[in-house]
């Protein structure tokens, strides 16, 4: 490489340098950041620190833990105050890039996947309802307060639901969730689907046996097992005790 090559070369690195230290927005910036930050644009240095990216501490200075969901920035009351946002307060270290980043190149301000659970203080990942609210389905409001019966902090979905408290998933009726709860609408669900039988066939069988509510299928049968009915009596086929049943 001759003489005169070189120099070029090394003058072009040092407006390439000297470009990015100037304007790092527009050489290295991925993207535009969120409205509420449109002011820093031009600013890297106010939550980036040299060489070592962006800084929480930095982050901290402007949004407070403690008022974080509440209050703005500039201290004015959050015209809709978001309710799960207290865990904040709560975190081992207080280390917002771990969750969140601004730029619009890197899916600003967007969760990076799943939270990890294993950020909070001891003790404080067990109360599941500090953060998150209860579904109001009728399943969920005969459990209080035991999340981790059924989920994991690793994901809400699968649940470790025991189905036997219900209905006994054995023998043909071991299949998917959606063969029953259609549309996986697990506070609904269906026999109808597979079962020939509706309402109006099995009326007349209900009604010998003094049955009159057998619209709701898992009320009396709780398996597989035609014989294995709710009040009934194994030695007599299953037949229920009338006088109990009656109207």
């Amino acid at each position: 490489m001759s003489r005169t090559l070189k120099v070029i070369l090394a003058i072009n690195l040092m407006v390439l340098a000297w470009l990015t230290f100037a304007y790092p927005d527009l050489m290295v910036g991925p993207g535009k950041l969120i409205p509420g930050h449109k002011q820093l644009e031009t600013d890297c240095f106010a939550c980036h620190a040299s060489f070592n990216g962006a800084s929480p501490p930095k982050c901290a200075s402007c949004h407070k833990p403690a008022n974080i969901g509440r209050l703005t920035t500039t201290g004015a009351p959050v015209l809709k105050p978001l309710t799960a946002t207290p865990f904040h307060q709560e975190l081992v270290s207080q280390d917002c890039v771990a969750c969140h980043s601004d730029h619009a190149g890197v899916k600003r301000y967007h969760l990076k996947g799943n939270f990890d659970h294993s950020l909070l203080k001891q003790g404080a990942s067990d109360q599941c309802q500090a953060c998150h609210k209860s579904p109001a389905d009728a399943l969920h409001k005969s459990i209080t307060g035991n999340c981790g019966q059924c989920h994991t902090q690793q994901a809400w979905t699968p649940a470790n639901f025991e189905h036997d408290k219900y209905f006994r998933l054995d023998r043909d009726h071991n299949a998917s969730c959606v063969t029953c709860h259609l549309s996986n609408v697990y506070s609904r669900y269906t026999c109808y689907g597979c079962h020939e039988h509706t309402v109006a066939n099995i009326r007349r069988e209900h009604i010998e046996e003094g049955i009159r509510q057998f619209d709701n299928c898992v009320d009396c049968h709780r398996s597989s097992n035609k014989h294995d009915i709710k009040g009934g009596k194994e030695g007599n086929g299953g037949k229920r005790d009338r006088a109990h049943e009656r109207d």
